[in-house]
């Protein structure tokens, strides 16, 4: 089972990964500046807070140990006194402590005064340096915000950019691919500044000539080479009419004559291949030609004209598209084969195992042909000229199957449908792309009416 996956776009991507860079640096810098700024405080009110005892002690000793009390709120031997400045001053040394387990320090100051005596000093850290740090943590709080939006921002921006970059190239690629060679990746990409987008464009547009050289290459020799073989097999076409009859005359000329229409084939396809065909245009009543055509081509197959339709579009091309299905239902499936016309679709249908998945996946392929046997199954060609002559017609040709896998064989056959398109196409060969809404089209509608019986 495939597993669902998340769709995100470029900007995004480069979005968050700088607002987290931001935000992890903003965090980090905030707390470098508060402990560093708490702790200057703090040293500053040990140094305020010994001063302080300094001059507590120098009016203490001044005036007698024995007729002063200690000034400044200064205490001698205070019982409160932490145990590491007791142990400070039992070593004859002055010394600050600071206790940051309350939600406000406590700074105390100690020195010996002789006899054993210990005068300290004990405040609570000041209201001022409190406010202070406060004002500081908010700034670095703002701060940071700021910086997380802006980097967010910036992200978008250049992420924006890098996106439409690659969505230029992503459509100029997927027109490529439907055969628009002269569309230029780099182009379309368009830009001052040079990135890995452009080296993308650029190793597309590459692989695009170097394709484009290499399908004019194989069409030029396969045209040449069909060339050059029309004219000996019209030649040995000739003499196996001069032949007496017999089994072994009517052999020759049947694989003579197979041989002509095999480099017929071979000759249509290298000028379909080349883009070089135009469309002889009329005004055409698509039901009533097809069943006229189809009567001529095969007069057991079924017409069934759902709905009417003019169109303008080549009677002779259509007829080949028209006759290369019937051939193929006819060497590849099996009877009845039915021809449908719904509007501007012609639908033809055989009642066999249906198209090879190989087909169905990447389409038509010359020479070959899916079946097993190929001996006297064809080569290939007659979908492949079918595709090419709808796309001088500006039509679509699509194959499907009409059973899903795993049903019965009587429910089965292969289905060729083909959509001719509202305009027609123009003398240059140019046609409006045909656009098909992922709603229910005519060809679910007609699945639809076969299984309820219609």
């Amino acid at each position: 089972m495939r597993r669902p996956s998340l769709r995100t776009g470029v900007r995004w991507k480069i979005s968050i990964a700088i607002a987290a860079v931001g935000a992890l640096i903003a965090v980090a810098l905030s707390l470098v500046v508060h402990n560093a700024a708490r702790v200057s405080m703090l040293e500053n009110a040990r140094e305020v807070q010994l001063e302080r005892l300094t001059y507590a002690q120098l009016l203490y000793e001044a005036r007698g140990a024995k007729k002063a009390d200690p000034r400044f709120g200064a205490k001698l031997n205070d019982p409160t006194m932490p145990q590491s400045l007791r142990e400070e001053t039992r070593r004859n040394r002055r010394a600050t402590h600071v206790d940051d387990s309350g939600d406000v320090p406590d700074v105390w100051a100690a020195v010996p005064v002789g006899n054993g005596n210990v005068l300290s000093l004990h405040t609570r850290f000041a209201d001022r340096s409190l406010t202070i740090m406060g004002d500081l943590d908010r700034a670095l709080l703002i701060g940071s915000v700021s910086v997380v939006l802006g980097g967010s921002a910036l992200g978008v921006l250049i992420g924006g950019q890098l996106s439409r970059r690659l969505r230029k190239a992503a459509t100029a690629a997927g027109k490529v691919a439907q055969g628009n060679t002269d569309v230029r990746v780099r182009d379309a990409v368009g830009g001052v500044v040079r990135d890995e987008t452009d080296e993308l464009a650029g190793a597309v547009d590459a692989l695009t000539d170097a394709l484009n050289e290499r399908i004019e290459a194989e069409r030029r020799v396969t045209a040449d080479i069909a060339h050059e073989l029309r004219t000996p097999v019209t030649g040995l076409l000739t003499a196996a009419e001069l032949l007496p009859p017999g089994r072994p005359t009517e052999l020759v000329r049947d694989r003579a004559q197979a041989m002509r229409t095999l480099v017929e084939d071979v000759l249509e396809v290298a000028r379909l291949d080349s883009a070089s065909e135009r469309a002889e245009l009329q005004e055409i009543a698509l039901g009533e030609f097809v069943s006229r055509r189809v009567a001529l081509l095969d007069p057991e197959v079924r017409v069934r004209v759902v709905h009417e339709s003019w169109v303008n579009t080549d009677p002779r091309r259509l007829e080949r598209i028209l006759g290369n299905l019937l051939g193929n239902a006819a060497k590849h499936g099996s009877t009845p084969v039915e021809v449908t016309v719904e509007g501007r679709v012609v639908r033809v249908r055989d009642h066999g195992p249906g198209f090879p998945a190989a087909l169905l996946r990447e389409g038509p392929s010359r020479f070959r042909t899916g079946a097993t046997d190929r001996a006297g199954h064809g080569h290939g060609l007659g979908l492949t000229i079918a595709a090419g002559q709808a796309r001088v017609l500006g039509a679509r040709l699509t194959f499907r199957n009409a059973a899903p896998e795993g049903a019965a064989a009587g429910d089965g056959g292969a289905v060729a449908v083909l959509w001719l398109p509202e305009h027609a196409p123009t003398d240059t060969g140019s046609y409006p792309m045909l656009q098909f809404a992922e709603q229910r089209s005519p060809e679910a509608e007609d699945g639809t009416r076969a299984k309820r019986g219609g």
